[in-house]
């Protein structure tokens, strides 16, 4: 896997902090992201994508720690996927904090979180935390494989994107861990057999 020069790294944290959303390789498709908390960070994701607000953003984390302070409460079925495909491409919807100053769309009762397999997200969490995302394209198109596509499609709207070579795959798995038993709410790379059974 590429490794993304530390000045390049230096240029994102900068980037996030002010408030601008970056592009950023994961371990399944390129992404947008913004720093948790910065006012006017996500609303550049939403203006940036055309995404309506009614879809909430998802969240990066570097770690089950760091989701912790994000939630009100982990039930057991998502404490158990977590400790399983953490890091991986599994999203989990679970109980949001109400103290949690994020606007990340419409909902403010829930937040999806997901620790990726990838060095450059993993970084950027521990150095300035919690990441807004959602992939890299406009809204209801496909998403570029490179970073160069992505900065083609964006612009000036995303001053930063962090090139770690082709990202293309399958979107993460999204589970519904807010009541007792998991809903499945879109299959992706981990299979929902593959859920199911980490839970049996």
């Amino acid at each position: 896997m590429p490794v993304v020069p530390a000045d390049a790294l230096d240029a994102a944290a900068a980037a996030l902090e002010s408030g601008h959303p970056i592009g950023i390789p994961t371990d399944t498709v390129y992404g947008l992201a913004a720093l948790v908390g910065e006012p006017g960070a996500t609303d550049r994701i939403f203006a940036a994508k055309a995404r309506s607000r009614d879809v909430a953003l998802p969240v990066f984390v570097a770690d089950v720690e760091q989701a912790r302070e994000l939630a009100t409460a982990l039930t057991e079925c998502a404490s158990t996927l977590m400790e399983r495909f953490w890091p991986g491409a599994l999203t989990l919807v679970v109980p949001r904090d109400p103290d949690l100053q994020a606007d990340l769309g419409d909902d403010d009762l829930t937040v999806g979180l997901r620790c990726p397999d990838h060095p450059v997200p993993l970084a950027l969490c521990r150095r300035v935390g919690p990441l807004a995302t959602t992939s890299a394209n406009r809204h209801g198109e496909p998403t570029p494989a490179t970073a160069a596509g992505v900065a083609e499609v964006f612009g000036d709207a995303v001053p930063v994107v962090l090139d770690a070579g082709p990202c293309a795959g399958s979107p993460s798995t999204v589970v519904d861990c807010t009541g007792v038993d998991p809903k499945l709410l879109r299959e992706g790379r981990i299979a929902w057999d593959d859920v199911l059974a980490a839970l049996s």
